[in-house]
């Protein structure tokens, strides 16, 4: 992998590392990660639980190169969170240059993202497992600390010969570099978010709810109807019935061609559904194959109203409204 090689953040990193001293690296590589968190926590609030959110940020994660996080266990009570984190790049990078400090960064995202959760001043994040010496993964604890990373630090300056100059100059070079990964993790951010947009809008289209007339509606199918989809389906069906106070749903399958029994048993559900919350169902654009189907594996035809085509139902519910009857007769 030539992105790691010593010409690379990678020995660059090293290299400030022999420079500073370990520990002093250390905190410089968890203050970066600490107060990078801004984005992820946003992230993570925007879900309905800190679970979920949790979930979203794990994704970006492994895409952006932090590796596969696990949230093992958070306990709000003790206030304390473990989490196993799976080829982080700092540990790659350090396997292939033959050194190991821990996954600082990683674990200075931690802290800032688990202060916020537990609602305290400062975390500490103590990594227990190290992939880089052996172990399968970096693992981390995360718990309140009486000690801030600018405390730390301080007292490091205060017990050795190393100048705040001298430290300012390493840790503006790495600086530069976590600036240029935050950004190109923003850009990641913004390419999933539209990806996410994408995906749902490609989810309306391909099942849409079209309010034709006062009070009726029509889903036209096409393609495949899965499971997943037909639970989005009949959501969606179900919520807009409700919202536009519909009467007639048709569900129009001109543009199915064949059907299996899964298919045929979710469009079966949803006719029940639509019933039960108030809306009388019709069927259109069945074809001789899919109602062979849909007999073969228990729904009865009978039971529910058919027409030929689209075009049919709709002259039949889409008829004017006299003025001198009562609306609701």
């Amino acid at each position: 992998m030539t992105a790691w090689i010593e010409s690379t953040m990678a020995g660059l990193l090293t290299t400030v590392q022999r420079m500073v001293g370990a520990e002093r690296f250390d905190l410089a590589m968890q203050q970066g990660g600490r107060d990078s968190v801004e984005r992820d926590w946003r992230m993570i609030t925007s879900a309905p639980t800190f679970e979920e959110g949790f979930e979203r940020l794990i994704r970006v994660a492994a895409v952006a190169g932090w590796g596969r996080w696990e949230l093992v266990s958070v306990d709000l009570a003790a206030r304390e969170a473990r989490v196993r984190v799976h080829n982080n790049w700092e540990s790659v990078a350090q396997r292939a240059l033959g050194v190991s400090w821990g996954a600082s960064f990683v674990a200075g995202k931690l802290s800032g993202i688990f202060q916020r959760h537990f609602g305290v001043p400062t975390c500490w994040a103590e990594q227990t497992r190290f992939a880089v010496d052996g172990d399968a993964y970096d693992e981390f604890v995360v718990r309140p600390s009486d000690r801030t990373l600018e405390d730390r630090l301080d007292a490091l300056f205060q017990s050795d010969q190393v100048t705040k100059a001298d430290l300012a100059v390493a840790l503006e070079r790495v600086r530069k570099e976590v600036e240029e990964r935050s950004l190109a993790e923003r850009e990641l951010r913004e390419k999933l978010e539209l990806i996410a947009r994408q995906e749902e809008a490609i989810r309306v289209l391909s099942t849409p709810i079209i309010e034709v007339w006062d009070g009726v509606l029509t889903v036209p199918l096409f393609g495949v109807v899965d499971a997943r989809r037909a639970a989005e389906m009949m959501e969606r069906l179900l919520d807009a019935i409700m919202h536009k106070g519909a009467r007639v749903a048709i569900i129009d399958l001109t543009g199915v061609d064949t059907i299996d029994a899964e298919t045929a048993d979710h469009i079966g559900r949803l006719v029940r559904a639509a019933e039960l919350v108030g809306a009388k169902c019709i069927i259109t654009g069945i074809r001789p194959a899919v109602a062979q189907t849909m007999v073969e594996i228990g729904i009865d035809l009978t039971r529910i109203a058919t027409l030929s085509t689209l075009r049919e139902a709709l002259r039949r519910f889409m008829r004017p409204v006299d003025p001198q009857k009562p609306k609701n007769s």
